[in-house]
């Protein structure tokens, strides 16, 4: 099933092509928007926009792999599929190392195109649903406080309450009282899913140390 909120934006400065294009994913359900450049659809781009890019990667000014870069320097998630007449090897490592969906050569076969953009599509589904678990969850961590987030890791961590007492020099029942708050915020039933959470917490914060090195 195709995402409703889906578009598939068709950046190439070819009219008849941005056209052809169009006009076969509309036929097969997709929602479309075309732009004439690069530099159109950064101005129009919206970080909420949902849905998959069929880009051009030769282009009068910004050219699509810059298009591509500049897009992942301002954390646009948007899979990208590649299409161009004159494609060769290095350009192609290039893309799909930037995380291209696909590297497609001119003139296109309509069903791999289709192929390839259900597919994107689909990633770009998963990866928003991934980000709004994301934001509930920090959004709920938040909510704790340093004492909470404090028995929050030590529970996680196997402690039973008088271990955590006697860590952070309180009473077990305090102890008792700061965890049922805790797993109240985070609306968690038991420990097993507290865990769960402080994981998912703890890769996420993984990959943003990952990004930020690179």
């Amino acid at each position: 099933m195709i995402p409703t909120d889906s578009i598939v934006f068709i950046v190439d400065d070819d009219e008849a092509v941005r056209d052809s294009l169009a006009l076969l994913l509309s036929l097969n359900g997709f929602a479309t928007r075309v732009f004439e450049s690069a530099e159109h659809f950064l101005a129009a781009c919206q970080p909420e926009w949902a849905g998959c890019l069929v880009l051009d990667i030769r282009m009068q000014g910004m050219d699509g792999l810059e298009l591509q870069r500049t897009l992942n320097a301002r954390n646009v998630r948007l899979p990208i599929i590649v299409i161009t007449a004159h494609g060769d090897v290095a350009m192609a490592r290039e893309a799909l190392k930037a995380g291209a969906v696909d590297f497609l050569e001119k003139p296109i076969d309509d069903q791999l195109l289709i192929a390839n953009v259900s597919i994107a599509l689909d990633r770009n589904l998963q990866e928003r649903s991934v980000a709004a678990r994301s934001a509930e969850r920090e959004q709920k961590m938040a909510r704790l406080t340093t004492r909470e987030r404090e028995v929050m890791l030590l529970v996680a961590a196997g402690k039973h309450a008088r271990e955590i007492a006697a860590e952070l020099n309180i009473s077990p029942r305090t102890v008792e009282v700061y965890k049922a708050r805790m797993m109240e915020k985070l609306q968690v039933r038991n420990v097993p899913e507290l865990i769960r959470v402080v994981l998912d917490a703890e890769n996420a914060f993984a990959k943003v140390q990952v990004r930020t090195a690179v």
